[in-house]
């Protein structure tokens, strides 16, 4: 049985990671942490911290995970360079699954989204559009910002050169190089993500819409599962399902 810690238990993703948990009958829950309660007192009772609380959290809770030889499942998005470093630095002494969507249906999208950069080639332009529900903190979300990166990888291309976040005013043509970034926020709307190839007398569109929170929690509930039987390093989504 593989004991699992969940760190943010009261927000909206970890409220549905504890209804999903009963689904999987390997997993028991041990420990649910909010603003307010210690990690640090019940880490000792899981195997797995499985964290969803805040951008700002996540490297001190991995920090701990790694002090205490547990596996860490990062859901958390926004993290600033500094924050990544001290999470990045982690990954040497725990397992730690960290992705931007844990949706098998996401992550799918990604692997169909770098397929079809390669097939289509150079000619074609590249547009990523995602909306979330207008509680949403951070954007570009997580994921736009993973397909983003895949499109840029293919074309060999740094994106933080090549982004483009929005449009307004004279902004001249667009350029072949540049990846379009857009983020639309409105309602309760769980996350859309569309990758537009375009060009010349076609258009190509690869969309995912996520209409539950479930689908998240159970993916993240397979990572937790996944992760701790693995030697310490930083993993993905995409290792958990074996598409790399």
């Amino acid at each position: 049985m593989t004991k699992v810690i969940i760190t943010g238990s009261k927000g909206r993703m970890g409220r549905a990671l504890l209804d999903c948990a009963p689904a999987h009958g390997e997993l028991e829950v041990v420990g649910q942490i909010d603003q307010g309660d210690d990690l640090a007192r019940v880490i000792q009772q899981g195997d797995v911290v499985i964290d969803f609380s805040s951008h700002t959290a996540t490297a001190t809770i991995a920090e701990l995970c790694a002090a205490n030889g547990k596996a860490l499942v990062i859901g958390t998005t926004g993290h600033d360079d500094a924050e990544k470093t001290r999470i990045t630095r982690c990954a040497a002494r725990l397992p730690m699954v960290w992705a931007s969507n844990y949706s098998t249906g996401v992550n799918t999208l990604f692997w169909l989204t770098r397929k079809a950069a390669e097939i289509l080639g150079p000619g074609y332009d590249l547009e990523v559009v995602e909306m979330h529900h207008r509680l949403k903190k951070d954007a570009p979300s997580g994921t736009a910002k993973s397909l983003a990166e895949i499109l840029a990888a293919v074309r060999r291309q740094q994106l933080a050169k090549v982004a483009r976040h929005g449009r307004e005013g004279i902004v001249g043509e667009r350029t072949h190089e540049e990846i379009g970034i857009h983020s639309v926020r409105g309602g309760d709307v769980v996350g859309d993500h569309t990758v537009v190839f375009a060009t010349n007398g076609e258009r190509v569109e690869l969309t995912h819409k996520a209409s539950s929170r479930d689908t998240f929690a159970h993916g993240a509930l397979r990572a937790a599962l996944w992760v701790v039987r693995q030697p310490p390093g930083r993993y993905d989504m995409q290792d958990v399902l074996g598409l790399k």
